[in-house]
């Protein structure tokens, strides 16, 4: 595995919507780099640097990830997990019976 992939991609939502997964450290990078200029903020910020330290090598690609995820969690992009969606499914399913 490639030093900035990381071990279990973060699913967001682009567009109207659409999930997208980011699975590495670069994937990242360019998502906080293509962010608007005007919603920039302290979360922002932070994931950018890292993502940068990260692709020197100076940190690991996971903590990046952490700080990518919190960023994109923040601002209501963090997509749901299809399991817990799935799951939460089954068991209404299984109680309305």
């Amino acid at each position: 595995m490639k030093p900035d992939m990381f071990r279990k991609p973060v699913t967001i939502l682009v567009g109207l919507g659409f999930p997208a997964e980011v699975r590495s450290v670069m994937d990242a990078y360019r998502h906080l780099v293509e962010w608007p200029v005007s919603f920039t903020d302290t979360a922002h910020s932070v994931a950018l640097k890292a993502c940068q330290a990260a692709l020197r090598g100076e940190i690991e690609a996971e903590a990046a990830r952490g700080l990518f995820a919190a960023f994109v969690d923040k601002h209501d992009l963090l997509a749901p997990d299809p399991d817990v969606i799935v799951a939460s499914t089954e068991s209404r399913t299984a109680s309305s019976s």
